[in-house]
């Protein structure tokens, strides 16, 4: 199942090159061996070649997308000052729905192994946010959590709901697809506010930001590349992969955005660094004033 974090095509795309079993001939005619062996596609024309690359480059920077976060929060130990807890969730439940989209859909195992490990990175982040909330706690309540698990009980309420009064196993994983990419794209709103809040990114690490664009931009692109390729209609493709593009292209645009956030606020990252540098040094100054004044 596509979506704006996971890339991929569904069946019925490369349904058009594969040929009718016919005994004593291969089931795909001049397909890419590598690419039929890996992910079970026929492959037998450029166009269709470079959109499976670059959808399996877009598959490799959302993989390693979380991993510098997961670095920076246990180098820095005040994630939950840094991280929205709101970006964390819609993250987690986008994966979660696309994980459902690809089950009911029936896709291939490499997407269901990618969006498991998608989640499994999800559990770290929001594992180590936990811990460190815990961990730094002050008696400060925050609302904003306690509407935010409310908005996330009401979705998934709604997609439980979508997948029990649907007729159509299909229909109801394309309805999961939908939901990922409005999850993935309410996603970056609490983690813009919560930048502008601070007037800071300090503790965030932008190679999350910036490999989830570099992601985004490539799948979209996988898309586009394979329709010169394609046999059946090009309208109802589109429209098949609308709302993974949708997503896709809508959180590419706000991560630049926080792209945007991350430059602004530099140099308060850096003014707050200094500070905390310079608290060891004046501390000694101030004591040995004190002895001094005591004389």
């Amino acid at each position: 199942m596509a979506t704006a974090r996971f890339p991929g095509k569904s069946l019925d795309v490369a349904a058009v090159n594969w040929t009718a079993p016919v005994p004593g001939r291969p089931l795909c005619v001049n397909g890419t061996p590598w690419i039929l062996y890996l992910l079970e596609e026929c492959v037998d024309n450029v166009w269709e070649y470079c959109s499976v690359v670059i959808g399996l480059i877009s598959m490799f920077c959302f993989l390693l997308s979380t991993l510098p976060q997961v670095y920076e929060a246990y180098r820095n130990g005040k994630v939950e000052e840094a991280m929205s807890f709101g970006f964390l969730l819609f993250l987690f439940s986008g994966d979660i729905t696309s994980f459902a989209g690809c089950y009911l859909t029936s896709q291939l195992p490499i997407q269901v192994v990618t969006v498991v490990f998608y989640i499994f990175t999800d559990l770290i982040l929001i594992s180590q946010f936990l811990y460190y909330k815990i961990k730094n706690s002050s008696s400060r309540k925050s609302p904003v959590l306690k509407w935010l698990c409310f908005t996330w009980c009401g979705a998934a309420t709604s997609v439980l709901l979508s997948a029990s009064t649907s007729k159509s196993v299909e229909m109801t994983g394309y309805i999961c697809g939908y939901l990922a990419s409005i999850f993935y794209l309410c996603s970056r709103l609490p983690q813009l506010y919560k930048n502008f809040q601070r007037q800071s990114t300090e503790g965030t690490s932008y190679l999350l930001f910036a490999l989830a664009m570099m992601g985004n931009g490539t799948y979209g692109l996988s898309v586009i590349v394979v329709l010169p390729a394609l046999k059946g209609s090009k309208q109802t493709f589109i429209i098949k992969h609308l709302a993974w593009l949708i997503g896709s292209l809508g959180v590419l645009i706000l991560d630049f955005l926080v792209t945007a956030q991350f430059i602004m606020y530099k140099k308060n990252n850096s003014a707050k660094s200094g500070t905390l540098i310079s608290v060891p040094e004046v501390e000694p100054l101030l004591c040995e004033e004190e002895e001094l004044s005591w004389l």
